[in-house]
């Protein structure tokens, strides 16, 4: 990737995370943890991957995202309100009475939302009957779902991998965020998942492993992903959760905790200069 482009990304992907930390301070409540580490993800996808247009988000042919970890809304608000589909300013109405930008994702109510989520599971499952969909009606499209490491351990997960596998979705592809923290602690002590990889390559995917925080290894894999035929392809992304604010990084107690008026001015003033030093 050039440097200039890499750099172009690595600023929008902060301006999401200063969303992320204006949403959920105003909305006192939500998810920042989670929604901080998959930032760079979304950057990626919306601003290099995915074939859309934020001026007509019912486009048809349109790739498509379903956040099948759907707490961590403020991350997709964000990274959609960047794009143009809505103001940013709107990012501070979060989970507020009347807001269409409420805790998790409104298909119905939020331009850019492709399915209502929030119940672990049933957003790759929704995403597979769209790629389903997709090859029945001979489109181009892709669809792509981003899952939690935590999320995994519900069953109807694997009940979708094994139906992704069978009927060869390769417009599919699943992004696990794996920040190894879930509400209740870091993933091995809760219900351990590991090895990731191993079982969604014994369930008949394309498995790769990136960084989730570097781009070139992010776009390498979409890249690959789009050449393999005949299976679905997993993206297992070793993240970490808050990430970009100091006093949020691999740190539990932030899943679903909001930034009091002190730690959001420190992160807003992290994440500013953090933006000043990519200039």
């Amino acid at each position: 990737m050039e440097r200039a482009e890499k750099l172009y990304l690595q600023k929008t992907a902060t301006r999401i995370r200063l969303g992320i930390i204006e949403g959920t301070f105003h909305a006192k409540s939500g998810h920042p943890g989670g929604s901080l580490s998959i930032a760079d993800t979304l950057t990626y996808l919306y601003w290099k991957e995915m074939n859309i247009d934020p001026a007509n988000p019912k486009m048809e042919g349109r790739d498509r995202l379903v956040l099948s970890k759907g707490h961590t809304a403020p991350a997709l608000y964000a990274a959609l309100a960047e794009r143009g589909y809505f103001p940013v300013e709107e990012l501070a109405t979060l989970r507020h009475i009347g807001s269409r930008l409420q805790g998790h994702p409104n298909m119905n109510d939020t331009p850019g939302v492709e399915m209502s989520t929030g119940s672990l599971g049933q957003g790759i499952s929704t995403a597979c009957g769209m790629a389903l969909a997709a090859k029945l009606k001979n489109e181009d499209s892709r669809v792509y779902t981003i899952l939690g490491d935590g999320e995994i351990e519900e069953g109807q997960v694997w009940e979708a991998a094994m139906f992704a596998a069978h009927y060869k979705l390769d417009n599919l592809v699943a992004v696990i965020d794996n920040n190894n923290l879930q509400i209740d602690g870091p993933i091995t002590e809760v219900m351990s998942s590991y090895p990731i990889t191993d079982k969604f390559t014994a369930f008949g995917w394309n498995v790769i492993a990136i960084d989730a925080h570097d781009f070139d290894q992010i776009e390498a894999a979409f890249k690959a992903a789009r050449e393999v035929k005949g299976k679905p392809t997993a993206i297992i992304q070793k993240s970490v959760k808050g990430k970009g604010v100091s006093f949020m990084e691999d740190q539990v107690s932030w899943h679903g905790t909001a930034p009091n008026a002190e730690q959001y001015e420190q992160a807003k003033a992290e994440l500013t200069a953090a933006l000043a030093a990519l200039d």
